[in-house]
């Protein structure tokens, strides 16, 4: 993707996602906004973006982070909100194993509190250790965490995907967090989790 659609990319995602209201946009149910409120908010305050361009940028984003309708005349994020929006996603069965990118930073706190979703709507959780791997690099040197999503299924937690196969749950307990490596900091109940 060339500079200027990773600089709309940001843009968008810092607008559809968390700041709506900036570009005098309301997000409808599913998280959807006219294509032409969209491109004239955005022109109004000096950030003027073309048909063609909005289309390539939701083509082209590799973590496919935004979706056209049908008709192509209405556009959202497909996840990662912290503006108030109902997504309209059905509950799912996940599959037995999700993974979580991080840093080692964060794992002591995730050892106590597991993962809680912050300032998002959900956590984010990934169906394979290569896109974890991806997201927790944006901050260092990426540890992988394993989500017994399985269990946690059968025993009443709540999962939803997301159009862009990003699982998403409201919060997930230490007990069934399990670290993919030998790091100093292994999450509870280490020393029975399922080795890759």
């Amino acid at each position: 993707m060339n500079k200027r659609l990773v600089t709309l990319s940001k843009f968008l995602s810092r607008h559809l996602r968390h700041e709506p209201q900036s570009l005098g946009l309301t997000l409808e149910p599913g998280g959807w906004v006219e294509v032409e409120r969209l491109l004239a908010g955005a022109a109004a305050i000096g950030f003027p973006i073309t048909p063609d361009e909005l289309a390539q940028v939701v083509a082209e984003n590799d973590k496919q982070r935004f979706a056209l309708d049908a008709a192509g005349t209405r556009i959202r994020a497909n996840q990662g909100h912290s503006a108030i929006v109902d997504l309209q996603l059905q509950e799912a069965a996940p599959p037995e194993r999700l993974y979580h990118g991080t840093v080692a930073a964060f794992l002591e706190v995730f050892r106590t509190e597991g993962l809680k979703k912050m300032n998002r709507h959900d956590v984010h959780l990934s169906q394979d250790i290569a896109t974890a791997a991806k997201v927790g690099q944006r901050r260092g040197k990426p540890m992988i965490l394993m989500i017994e999503s399985g269990k946690m299924a059968t025993e009443g937690y709540k999962f939803r995907l997301s159009a862009n196969g990003v699982w998403l749950t409201d919060h997930v307990p230490p007990q069934y967090l399990h670290l993919l490596d030998d790091d100093p900091l292994p999450c509870p109940n280490e020393s029975t989790k399922t080795q890759h």
